[in-house]
């Protein structure tokens, strides 16, 4: 970090690492960000960015309305252990500034589920579900949820603008691309834009009684079961506002996903 004047922290343990246990995504979650910050500190550096998460903001409340930046997560048992992490690792992170942090900036980018296009086999957990329904593994339905995405490509421009913009001293900014979507509704846009490339994706619910009984068998279904019902909308509108940051639509963000998934034969 000699010589430099921003650092961006993205890293964190995610689902698809061989991560296990809750000690196994939150401990180098939250020492990985001191280790950041301590050392961007004596570096002299000016505004560490940390890649924070949508898991940090809205896991473990219900509410009606979108979730904003003034939202935190509650831990409990439905909290899952990447949220659980993502959640102690921003509040170690703003605690260091307030406490440690003299003459250093913070800011931290929280995004929704992370769609747009892979570049390998090597992506974001959140295109899972996309791969699930183009392979059939879906194809019986789909649980019955709802949340919002971003592009990734939107994602890294919003880190940009909270790593040079004035304004993004000290602040949070989720990254949606707008209103929450269901799992069904992603599949339709798969439908209605893919022809027969989309001929395995899930054309209906599957009941939530369902899902809970299938999860008495199968951990991966068990995961599941916590979110079934849930309606979780996030608001961008504080990165618009204060760093003019416009993202893709939704849709958009679905099917530049599905492409590059089958434009790399990722699909089997």
């Amino acid at each position: 970090m000699k010589d430099c004047t921003y650092v961006i922290h993205v890293a964190s343990p995610t689902p698809n690492t061989a991560a296990k246990t809750l000690e196994d995504f939150v401990v180098p979650a939250r020492n990985g960000v001191l280790f950041v910050m301590r050392a961007a500190k004596k570096a002299g550096v000016k505004r560490v960015v940390l890649t924070s998460a949508f898991g940090a903001v809205g896991m473990g409340t219900h509410k009606t309305t979108p979730y904003t930046e003034e939202d935190w997560t509650v831990i409990d048992d439905t909290v899952a252990p990447y949220q659980h992490s993502k959640t102690v690792s921003e509040r170690a992170a703003w605690e260091y500034i307030e406490k440690e942090g003299a003459g250093m900036e913070l800011a931290t980018v929280n995004p929704t589920g992370v769609y747009g296009p892979v570049l390998s086999g090597d992506m974001s957990h959140s295109v899972q579900s996309i791969i699930q329904m183009l392979n059939g593994s879906m194809k019986n339905g789909c649980p019955k949820m709802s949340f919002s995405y971003v592009d990734v490509r939107d994602v890294a421009d919003l880190h940009l603008k909270a790593m040079i913009s004035p304004a993004a001293n000290g602040q949070r900014f989720i990254a949606s691309a707008g209103r929450a979507y269901s799992m069904l509704e992603i599949a339709n846009v798969l439908r209605e834009n893919l022809g027969e490339k989309a001929a395995q994706v899930p054309k209906k619910e599957i009941p939530n009684w369902l899902i809970k009984f299938a999860a008495l068998f199968n951990p991966k279904v068990k995961m599941v079961v916590p979110l079934l019902g849930m309606v979780k909308g996030a608001s961008s509108q504080k990165a618009k506002n204060l760093l003019n940051w416009q993202p893709r639509s939704t849709e958009e963000a679905i099917l530049a996903t599905a492409n590059s998934l089958i434009d790399l034969n990722l699909i089997k």
